[in-house]
């Protein structure tokens, strides 16, 4: 079993003497190197990049610079997706968002992990689990999420956080750990006057 198929069972794999690997990840990180040094109104240049980078798209989405993946062919973006600057994507195991995710500067999305026993991460070896975030999710700036984290349809992670378990879908969750505080209702749809 090579290496990458270990990372896509969930096993411990070694990608630091992983050939293969290496060339993937060189791969993404000159094509994240180019997007990152286009001019900011090449807009067209700029989705070009991200489609050639990401494993899939739609249509409408918006990625501030800059923007770092390992390998971008497990991270999966929905329709109106937007992430603001400074994001960080460790994608060895899917990384998935829904439509009409918002993610505010400097979040990172981590779905590689190192083992707790010192000889293992001594050895190179990690894990990889997939991260999947539902649909008309919002996640506040410096956010981190770990490896085989869920978080569910219309929930909004305050700003701060470090998710290291699943979030149920239409709750406001924050924290160190990150812990849901309370249900999202209707009341929050007055909060903001709009004229």
């Amino acid at each position: 079993m090579s290496e990458k198929e270990k990372a896509e069972k969930g096993l411990l794999y070694n990608a630091n003497h992983d050939k293969a690997l290496i060339e993937e990840r060189s791969f993404a990180k000159g094509l994240c190197y180019e997007y990152n040094q286009l001019h900011p109104k090449k807009v067209e240049e700029r989705k070009t990049l991200i489609k050639k980078l990401l494993g899939k798209t739609r249509e409408n989405f918006l990625i501030e610079q800059p923007f770092v993946c390992d390998y971008g062919y497990n991270i999966e973006i929905g329709e109106n997706f937007y992430i603001n600057h400074n994001s960080v994507m460790l994608d060895a195991a899917k990384i998935t968002f829904g439509d009409n995710v918002f993610i505010a500067p400097n979040c990172g999305f981590y779905a590689a992990g190192h083992p707790l026993d010192a000889e293992q991460r001594n050895q190179g070896l990690e894990y990889a689990y997939p991260i999947s975030i539902g649909n008309n999710v919002w996640i506040g700036g410096g956010v981190t999420v770990l490896p085989g984290v869920t978080i569910g349809d219309n929930t909004i992670v305050g700003a701060g956080s470090v998710v290291t378990k699943d979030i149920p879908s239409g709750v406001i969750a924050v924290g160190n750990p990150c812990r849901v505080i309370r249900e999202i209702t209707e009341a929050d749809k007055k909060k903001y006057h709009r004229e």
